[in-house]
C-alpha cells in the first residue's frame, strides 16, 4: 500500500474519524480517476479505525441491475438487528433482501429502514460504512444510500464514497477529489517501480503522461523492457489513462497458462466472489486447482472468504479482453454451478448472458425472475430482467407482449424516456388489439405523470376508447385517469377537455356489481362534468362515503383518496374530508407508501387551516417538504399556499407562487392557476385592497376548477361588495347559492348567509350574518366563522353600533390571532381601534425561536410521540430527534418533554389524527 504525497487527503480522513468518535455523523465522496488512490485511501481509514465496527459494499458493474444488491452487502453484517426495527421497516429489509415474501415495499421505506439498522449498530460501537466504485452501485442501492446519508446528523456513523465519475445521486455530499501526485512524489514512486536509471526525458514524459496516477506509475513499466523503458519506446500514447492501464494489466497475463486465463475470466464473471462458486465452476471447465496457486502467485487475484482482484479496472480488463464465446462459456458454467434453488434469479442471469439467438426457455426464466425482483422492490431488476427476456424471445408476438412489460416495469423504475424507446420497438411487433390498447395507455400514462399538463388528457381518453371493448375494468380506470389529467389542465388544457373526458366516461362500460368506491367516482365525475355541479353532488357522495370505509378499499381504490379528497372540499363537506384525509395518511404511513404520503399530508394539512389549527397544519407541511427533500420527487406546494393565504404572509405566497408557476405554466398545469388566483384573492381581501382581490377573484372564476372555483366565488362577493361592483357581486353570489344548497352542509350554508348579508340591506343583513355564525360554527371552518364575526363586527361598526361592534370584533381578534392569522387579526385590529378600543399588540411567541424542524420535532413530542416514532414520520434516525430535542429544552429553558406541554401550548386540533 503506497500513501506517498497523501498527507492532505489522510488528513481529510482523519477528520471523517474524529468526528465519528466525538459522537457525529460525517460523509465524504472520494472523487478520482481509475488507479488514482481511492481504494488504497479507503484500506487506511478502516486501518486507523480498529475501535469502530466497519462495513463495505463494492459497485460491480456486472450487478448494477440486480436490485438492492450492494446494499445487501453492506447490510449483512447487520441483519442480526433486524428484530429491533419497526415492522414495517423490519418487513421491508427482509423482502428487498429476499429474507421473506410480501407486497413490494416502498422504496423510500428501505431507505428509512436501512437508517434505522445503520444507527442500532452504531449504538453499539462507531460505525464506519465504506462502498468503494459507488460508479456501479445498483439503482435501488444508490438512492438508499444516498437516502441515509441525507438524513445522518447525531449518529457515530461515517459514510464514506469512492467513485471514479460524478454520481448524480451523491451529487449534493461533500466531496474530495483524489488527484494525481505532485511531481516530485511521481518520481519516487517511479524510481521505486523501476530498478534501473531512467533517461529523464523519458522519465518526464511518462509522469506527464499519466498525470501522477499512482497505479499507472506502478503498472505501466510491468511488462516492458529495460530497452523500451530507457530509450523512450514504451506504448504510451494518446489514449485514455484507464485504457492504458488495462492495457498493463493485460501484459501480465500473458505469461499466465490458458487455465490461468480462464480461471481469471470467470471470476471477472462472478460478481459475488464466492469462492465454492468459482470452484465449481471451474470444476466444469476443466480447470485444476492449480490455476488457482498461479494467479495468487502472480498478484492478481486473492481466493480467501471471499475473491478479489486486485484491482477493479484489473476484473475489467479480463472480462472485456476476453473473446465473446469464451465469456459465454463462463457464464454458462456460473449458470450451472448456480443453485437453482437458492439464487433463481442470479442463475437465469447467467444464462441470459450464455445464450447466443434466442431462447424460449431462457426467457421464461427471465421473466420469472422479474416478477420476483419486482415483488422485493427492484423494479429496476424487473426492467432489466424483461428487456432481456423479450430480446431471447423466439415469437414475435410474445416479443411485443414482453417489451410492453419490460417499457411498464422500466417506467416503474423512474426512467421514462427508456420506457417510451421500448415502447416504439413494441409497436413494431405483431400486437393484438388489447396489447396496442394496453401500450398506447402506458405512453399516455407516462405523459401525465411526465407533465400533469395539456397532453395527457387526449392520450388517456384515446386509450379508455381503445381498451372499452377489450378490457372493460381496465378501461373504466383509464376514463378516471383521463379525467384526472383534465382536472390538473385546467383551464390550461384544450379547450373543452374536461367536459369531452366526463362525456366519454359516460359511454364506459358497466361498473361490475356490487360496484367498487372507484366506480362510483368515476360515474360521479362523469356526471358533474357533462350535467354539471347540483346533477353531480348524489353520485359523487355516494363515492365518497364508499371511499370513506377503508376496510372496503382495495389498492386500487386507495390510490384515488387524493381524489376523493378534492371531492369533498368541492362538495362543502367537511366531515366528510377530514375521514378520507385521516384514512389516506394513515394508509400511507401504515403501508410505507412514502410516494403517496406528501399529497395525503398535503390534503390533511389544508384541513387543519379550515379549522384554524395552522400550527399542526404548518408542522405537516414542514413534513411534506422533508419526505420530498429525502426523496428527490416534486415538491408539493398547494398546502403551503393555502396557509400563507389565510396566514397573510403575502411574501411566503409569493415566494412559493414564484417557485412554482414557471414549471406547471410551461406544461399546461392550469390547476395550479386557480390556487394561484385563489391565493392572492384572500390575501387581497385579508389585507383591504378589494380592488386587487376583485381582479384576482374574477381570475379564479375564469374557469370551473375543482374544489377552488367556489371558494374564488366567496372572494368575489365580499370584494365586489367593497368595491360597488354590486353587479359582478350578484351574480357570483347566484352561482354560489346553487352549489351551496346543494351541498346543504352547515359550512356550505354558512358561508351563503354570510356572502348573502354582504349584499343585503339593513334589514335583513343581520339575521343573516348570525346565521353564518351559527352554521359554520356547527362545522369544521373555524377560519370561516371566525371571519364570519369580523364580517359582522365590521357592518356593527358602520351602523354606529360600537359596542355590539367591539363584542364581535374582540372575539374575531383574539380567535384570529390564535390561529396566526396575521393579515386578518390586524384588520380585526384596526376595526377595534376605530370603535375607540384600545387593542395591545400581540407578544411573540416563545416558539418563533426555535427553527421549523425544531417546532415540528417539539409537537410531536408534545403529543406523546416517542423517539423512533418522531424518526419514522420525518425520515431522522431517534439519535437525531433526541439531539434536536435536547436544542428544543435549551432554547426553551425546559428539561424534559414533560413541560413542552406548558412551553408550546395549543393551538387547535392536534396532529395524533394525523
Amino acid at each position: 500500500m503506497n500513501l506517498l504525497g497523501r498527507a492532505s487527503e489522510l488528513a481529510v480522513l482523519d477528520g471523517v474519524l474524529s468526528d465519528v468518535r466525538r459522537g457525529e455523523s460525517r460523509l465524504l465522496v472520494l472523487r478520482g480517476e481509475a488507479g488514482i488512490g481511492k481504494t488504497t485511501l479507503l484500506t487506511q481509514l478502516v486501518r486507523t479505525a480498529p475501535e469502530m465496527s466497519v462495513v463495505r459494499a463494492v459497485g460491480m458493474e456486472s450487478e448494477m441491475e440486480l436490485a438492492f444488491a450492494s446494499l445487501h452487502q453492506l447490510c449483512a453484517p447487520m441483519l442480526h438487528l433486524l428484530p429491533r426495527l419497526a415492522a414495517p421497516q423490519r418487513q421491508a429489509l427482509e423482502i428487498v433482501f429476499g429474507l421473506s415474501e410480501g407486497a413490494s415495499p416502498d422504496r423510500f421505506l428501505v431507505g428509512l429502514a436501512t437508517l434505522s439498522l445503520l444507527s442500532e449498530a452504531a449504538e453499539e460501537r462507531p460505525l464506519l460504512c465504506v462502498i468503494d466504485d459507488a460508479q456501479w452501485l445498483d439503482k435501488a442501492s444508490a438512492l438508499s444510500l444516498t437516502f441515509v446519508a441525507r438524513r445522518l446528523m447525531a449518529e457515530p456513523i461515517g459514510m464514506v464514497f469512492a467513485t471514479r465519475a460524478p454520481v448524480p445521486e451523491l451529487a449534493h455530499l461533500p466531496e474530495l477529489e483524489v488527484r494525481g501526485l505532485r511531481q516530485a512524489d511521481a518520481r519516487t514512486l517511479l524510481s521505486s517501480t523501476v530498478r534501473f536509471p531512467l533517461d529523464a526525458q523519458v522519465r518526464d514524459r511518462i509522469i506527464a503522461e499519466t498525470r501522477g496516477n499512482p497505479l499507472a506509475l506502478l503498472e505501466l513499466p510491468q511488462g516492458l523492457t529495460a530497452t523500451q523503458l530507457a530509450g523512450g519506446f514504451g506504448p504510451l500514447g494518446t489514449q485514455d489513462l484507464s485504457a492504458h492501464i488495462q492495457e498493463s494489466f493485460l501484459r501480465q497475463l500473458r505469461p499466465l497458462s490458458d487455465q490461468g486465463r480462464r480461471l481469471l475470466l470467470l471470476a471477472s464473471a462472478e460478481p459475488l466472489g464466492d469462492p465454492l462458486l468459482l470452484w465449481y465452476a471451474a470444476q466444469r471447465l476443466g480447470i485444476a486447482p492449480a490455476a488457482t496457486e498461479e494467479v495468487e502467485a502472480q498478484g492478481l487475484l486473492t481466493v480467501g472468504d471471499r475473491v478479489r482482484f486486485r484491482h477493479p479496472l484489473l476484473r475489467s480488463a479480463v472480462y472485456q479482453s476476453a473473446p465473446l464465446t469464451e465469456r459465454r462459456s463462463a457464464h454458462r458454467a456460473l449458470a450451472d454451478a448456480t443453485d437453482p434453488g437458492v439464487d433463481p434469479d442470479r442463475r437465469a442471469w447467467h444464462r441470459a448472458q450464455a445464450t447466443v439467438g434466442v431462447d424460449e426457455t431462457v426467457a421464461d426464466e427471465l421473466e420469472h425472475s422479474a416478477g420476483r425482483a419486482r415483488s422485493r422492490g427492484g423494479a429496476a431488476a424487473a426492467a432489466a430482467f424483461l428487456t432481456r427476456s423479450a430480446e431471447l424471445t423466439p415469437d414475435a408476438a410474445e416479443r411485443g407482449r414482453r417489451t410492453i412489460a419490460a417499457a411498464q416495469a422500466t417506467f416503474d423504475a423512474g426512467q421514462s424516456e427508456e420506457a417510451l424507446a421500448l415502447l416504439a420497438t413494441a409497436e413494431l411487433a405483431p400486437l393484438d388489439n388489447l396489447q396496442r390498447a394496453r401500450l398506447e395507455r402506458l405512453r399516455a400514462g407516462i405523459t401525465f405523470v411526465s407533465t400533469r399538463g395539456r397532453e395527457a388528457p387526449a392520450l388517456l381518453l384515446d386509450a379508455a376508447r381503445r381498451l372499452r371493448p377489450l378490457a372493460p375494468s381496465m378501461a373504466r380506470e383509464t376514463h378516471l385517469e383521463a379525467m384526472a389529467a383534465a382536472m390538473f389542465a385546467g383551464r390550461l388544457g384544450h379547450s373543452h377537455s374536461i367536459r369531452e373526458t366526463g362525456e366519454a366516461a359516460l359511454l364506459a362500460p358497466s361498473a361490475p356489481q356490487p360496484a367498487r368506491a372507484t366506480d362510483l367516482l368515476l360515474d360521479g365525475l362523469a356526471t358533474r362534468f357533462t350535467a354539471g355541479y347540483v346533477a353531480g353532488v348524489p353520485g359523487i357522495r355516494s363515492a365518497l362515503e364508499a371511499f370513506g370505509n377503508p376496510g372496503t378499499l382495495s389498492t386500487g381504490d386507495a390510490r384515488w383518496l387524493w381524489l376523493a379528497c378534492r371531492l369533498a372540499q368541492d362538495l362543502w363537506d367537511d366531515g366528510l374530508w377530514r375521514v378520507l384525509a385521516d384514512s389516506g395518511v394513515r394508509m400511507a404511513r401504515q403501508t410505507g407508501a412514502v410516494s403517496m404520503l406528501p399529497i395525503a399530508l398535503t390534503y390533511r394539512a389544508a384541513l387543519h387551516v379550515h379549522e384554524g389549527a395552522f400550527g399542526p397544519a404548518a408542522a405537516l407541511l414542514e413534513e411534506v417538504d422533508a419526505i420530498t427533500a429525502a426523496t428527490e420527487a416534486a415538491p408539493v406546494k398547494y398546502g403551503t399556499m393555502v396557509l400563507a393565504a389565510w396566514s397573510g404572509d403575502e411574501a411566503a405566497a409569493g415566494k412559493v407562487i414564484d417557485e412554482v408557476m414557471p414549471d406547471v405554466a410551461a406544461r399546461g398545469e392550469g390547476m395550479a392557476v386557480g390556487i394561484q388566483d385563489w391565493t392572492y384573492a384572500v390575501l387581497h381581501n385579508a389585507n383591504g385592497r378589494y380592488a386587487d382581490a376583485l381582479a384576482a377573484a374574477q381570475r379564479g372564476c375564469e374557469h370551473d376548477d375543482v374544489g377552488l372555483y367556489a371558494w374564488s366565488l366567496v372572494e368575489l362577493v365580499e370584494a365586489g361588495a367593497r368595491c360597488d361592483a354590486t353587479a359582478v357581486s350578484a351574480a357570483a353570489l347566484d352561482r354560489l347559492i346553487e352549489r351551496a344548497r346543494a351541498s346543504g352542509t352547515e359550512w356550505a350554508l354558512g358561508v351563503e348567509a354570510c356572502s348573502r348579508a354582504l349584499l343585503s340591506g339593513p334589514q335583513q343583513a343581520e339575521p343573516l350574518y348570525r346565521e353564518a355564525i351559527a352554521r359554520l360554527d356547527r362545522s369544521r371552518g373555524a377560519v370561516h366563522a371566525t371571519r364570519a364575526r369580523l364580517l359582522y363586527g365590521e357592518w356593527l361598526r358602520r351602523q354606529n353600533r360600537r359596542v355590539d361592534a367591539r363584542e364581535q370584533l374582540r372575539d374575531a381578534y383574539q380567535r384570529f390571532t390564535r390561529m396566526g392569522a396575521k393579515a386578518f387579526s390586524d384588520r380585526a385590529r384596526g376595526e377595534l381601534l376605530a370603535t375607540g378600543e384600545t387593542v395591545r399588540k400581540r407578544r411573540p411567541d416563545t416558539r418563533d425561536e426555535l427553527t421549523p424542524q425544531e417546532k415540528q420535532i417539539a409537537r410531536l413530542a408534545r403529543q406523546g410521540f416517542s423517539n423512533p416514532d418522531i424518526g419514522a414520520r420525518l425520515f431522522l434516525s431517534p439519535r437525531t430527534v433526541e439531539w434536536h430535542l435536547a436544542k428544543v429544552y435549551a432554547k426553551l429553558r425546559i428539561r424534559s418533554r414533560h413541560e413542552l406541554s406548558a412551553a408550546l401550548p395549543n393551538t387547535g386540533p392536534e396532529l395524533a389524527q394525523a
